[in-house]
């Protein structure tokens, strides 16, 4: 199975197959843990699901998923609160899984940051990691104004009253700076857990799974007298907003935090060096079962404040700190169903249906099934795995809580196997419209052929196209979606409808506003609510389509190259022939692998590509060049190049999209001021390792400043910037006569030397 294996022995599909299962699992784990207060798995299994899906993600670029949980933190916010969008972020934390891990963040941060292996002055703290729920606290004159959850990282959900019925959270400071948002973890302690679950069973109320969740449903109480009834405490560990600066260090504004009257956490240490951090990470695990209150992991952070700045941030995590997280677990269970769940791209994706077992705090009552061969107890080149042991409905199951994919079945006990099991018959059809499911050759997913006659696929592309990182329609979510699905007097089928509801509203004999969940307010606020929307920044609209393999990162990418809707989607159109062409020269490498592999020869794959791009007619010279710019931005590659021209030449797509595209205004995007630039209208390459900034950074500082930034050698490239470990760009690179130049030059030209 794919997601049992290092990630560099991953072909493609393995990847893009269990790129598709992170990103439900995910999902699923997000809405259960942030917004419903009903975790299905723990923070260990949560982490480690994240942390496969980047190491995927950085190996397989082009594959990055348009519902990628690298870009996202927290949940989206409960519609029960008002939003409050927080000044300054509030950030998630790498993690550390091993020693080892923490030694590569601890190398990573001197290289940024220019230091040598031994260079002293390097200082980090080390603090327990609460297993509560994140709060921000905004005071201004030290007076507490709000109080505000994580939500998304940038919109909260606004807690102010039941904020203030928690002991441990002063109502007003005295020699504080005049805006301070202290920010820490509510949480519950364990003998407090149980006293308030003893007194719910007794009143006939709901009891909580774990201290984690009866923090965050208590804290997210509408009335906050409820919330006064239940014994909740806060741990402050940080900061956002602030008009002054609390110390110079991070210990030192902490305890300033302390001598403010915030409770802060006593195991909290100042650590000179790796040893000093992996020894107190060692004793506060050794404490962990006796310190009244759930942790699950040690936070580390570089000391010196200034240094955090200059180290700065990644999309959703800083880099000057990081989270060591604790070895998870593993339950034995009944597997008691599967069940198949059809995606948005028509992927058949099994899920286990468990008798419930609690694992670490957690109740697990489902986990992945990955695919057919998995079940089957076999891999994708048809080795076994488990030593051959298939998956059945009823067996007794062990499921694993950390490393890969999580939760999963991982192994099976035959002995607990009931008498009469059938091995599982996966379906070939799909159990949503009934069209054929297949299975593409190098596919390790079966997927329905039905398309946009598929109710799943349909329904599943629209709450896409109203999520956060797309059109994010305020009063239109995936409940608002299902119900108007299925609606037959005033139905959304496809995106365009979203626009035309109004109208359509307008000829209806009966109203929206007389339907049961909505009155005239609130049908003329979602009406209100859809019309914003209908001005869209490009990158967005790119990325509500759902075009499977174009992600967040993606849609940006080729905003950013084509500047507006209509260069987009003509270059798109232009590429046709040449994508076709490109398809039939890699199933011709394909099929010539297999021949040189029995004649035990070696491929002539440049040649057999150079053959079929030779043959007559002659792709046409514009559709090359479409194609050689499309795949040629840095990011894209030929799997989301080939997934874009699939979809815009697929007839009922392409006209779907275009009933939705004239509805809206599509905002082109904004040039940056480039007249003082050097680089600016240059197309730039980077390869190497470089060593003074990630990949990431260098690409949007090359744009920033007005460079076009390719993934690929060509004549149009002006500038290779060639780290250590330089290969086959550099060297077609001399053979165009490119001018190539090293990292500190780069700098230097760009004025950040």
């Amino acid at each position: 199975m794919a997601d049992d294996k290092p990630v560099s022995e991953l072909t493609e599909a393995e990847a893009a197959q269990e790129l598709a299962s992170l990103a439900d699992a995910l999902a699923r784990a997000n809405r259960a843990y942030h917004t419903e207060d009903a975790p299905e798995i723990s923070d260990a299994e949560y982490d480690a699901l994240k942390r496969r899906n980047a190491e995927i993600e950085a190996a397989f670029p082009a594959l990055k998923r348009s519902d990628s949980p690298s870009e996202q933190v927290g949940g989206p916010v409960a519609e029960t609160f008002a939003k409050v969008t927080h000044a300054v972020r509030m950030m998630s934390l790498a993690n550390a899984f091993a020693d080892g891990d923490v030694a590569d963040f601890n190398d990573t941060v001197r290289r940024y940051l220019g230091m040598g292996e031994d260079a002293p002055g390097l200082a980090y703290t080390a603090e327990p990691k609460i297993d509560g729920l994140s709060l921000s606290l905004r005071y201004e004159g030290g007076r507490l104004v709000q109080a505000a959850t994580r939500g998304d990282g940038e919109t909260g959900e606004n807690v102010t009253a039941n904020a203030r019925t928690i002991e441990d959270i002063p109502e007003r400071l005295s020699g504080a700076p005049d805006v301070l948002e202290v920010r820490g973890e509510v949480y519950m302690s364990h003998a407090d857990f149980a006293t308030l679950n003893a007194r719910q069973e007794e009143q006939g109320g709901k009891t909580f799974a774990n201290p984690r969740n009866a923090a965050a449903g208590s804290l997210r109480q509408l009335d906050s007298r409820i919330t006064a009834a239940r014994p909740l405490r806060f741990f402050a560990y940080a900061w956002g907003e602030i008009s002054d600066a609390l110390a110079d260090t991070q210990m030192g504004a902490i305890e300033r935090l302390s001598e403010l009257g915030f409770q802060t956490n006593p195991l909290t240490r100042l650590c000179e060096g790796l040893d000093e951090m992996l020894a107190h990470y060692a004793e506060i695990e050794a404490q962990r079962a006796t310190l009244g209150y759930d942790i699950d992991g040690v936070v580390y952070k570089v000391n010196d404040l200034e240094l955090q700045r200059r180290l700065g941030y990644r999309s959703t995590t800083p880099r000057w700190a990081i989270a060591h997280k604790f070895p998870a677990e593993l339950a034995w269970t009944r597997l008691e169903k599967i069940e198949i769940q059809v995606g948005r791209t028509g992927a058949l994706s099994p899920v286990a249906r468990l008798t419930p077992v609690t694992v670490g705090g957690v109740v697990v009552s489902n986990a992945t099934l990955h695919n057919e061969d998995y079940i089957a107890g076999r891999d994708a080149r048809g080795a076994p795995i488990r030593d051959g042991k298939d998956i059945r409905e009823g067996d007794w199951v062990q499921v694993y809580r950390a490393g890969d994919v999580i939760p999963k079945v991982a192994d099976v006990d035959l002995s607990e196997r009931p008498d009469g099991a059938e091995p599982y018959d996966f379906p070939t059809e799909c159990p949503e419209c009934g069209s054929e499911a297949v299975r593409e050759e190098g596919d390790a997913v079966r997927r329905c052929t039905g398309g946009l006659v598929c109710p799943a696929q349909a329904v599943e592309k629209l709450k896409h196209f109203v999520s956060r990182a797309a059109f994010d329609i305020e009063g239109l979510g995936a409940r608002q979606i299902e119900m108007f699905y299925r609606d037959d007097t005033l139905p959304i089928r496809e995106p365009a409808d979203i626009f035309t509801l109004e109208r359509r509203d307008a000829q209806n004999v009966a109203k929206l506003k007389n339907r049961e969940g909505y009155g005239e307010k609130s049908a003329k606020n979602l009406f209100e609510a859809i019309d914003e929307k209908r001005q869209i920044e490009l990158n967005r609209l790119i990325f509500a389509l759902g075009i499977r393999h174009v992600g967040e990162v993606a849609s940006a990418d080729l905003a950013r190259h084509f500047g507006s809707w209509e260069a987009f989607a003509s270059a798109v159109d232009a590429a046709g022939p040449a994508a076709q062409r490109y398809l039939q020269a890699e199933a011709a490498v394909t099929a010539e692998r297999q021949r040189a592999a029995e004649e035990g020869r070696r491929a002539e794959i440049a040649a057999t590509r150079d053959r079929i791009w030779a043959e007559e007619p002659p792709v046409p010279e514009d559709a090359r060049a479409a194609w050689d710019d499309l795949v040629g931005i840095d990011g894209i590659g030929t799997t989301v190049a080939v997934s874009l021209v699939t979809t815009f030449h697929q007839e009922a797509e392409r006209a779907s999209i275009d009933r939705l595209v004239a509805e809206l205004d599509v905002q082109d995007v904004e040039a940056p001021d480039t007249s003082d630039s050097p680089v600016a209208g240059k197309t730039v390459v980077f390869t190497g390792s470089l060593e003074k900034m990630t990949r990431a950074e260098a690409k949007a500082r090359a744009e920033a400043l007005g460079a076009k930034v390719s993934g690929s050698v060509s004549g149009k490239t002006d500038l290779l910037v060639a780290g250590p470990g330089a290969g086959s760009k550099a060297k077609k690179a001399a053979e165009l006569g490119v001018e190539t130049i090293d990292e500190d030059a780069w700098l230097t030209l760009i004025g950040d030397a």
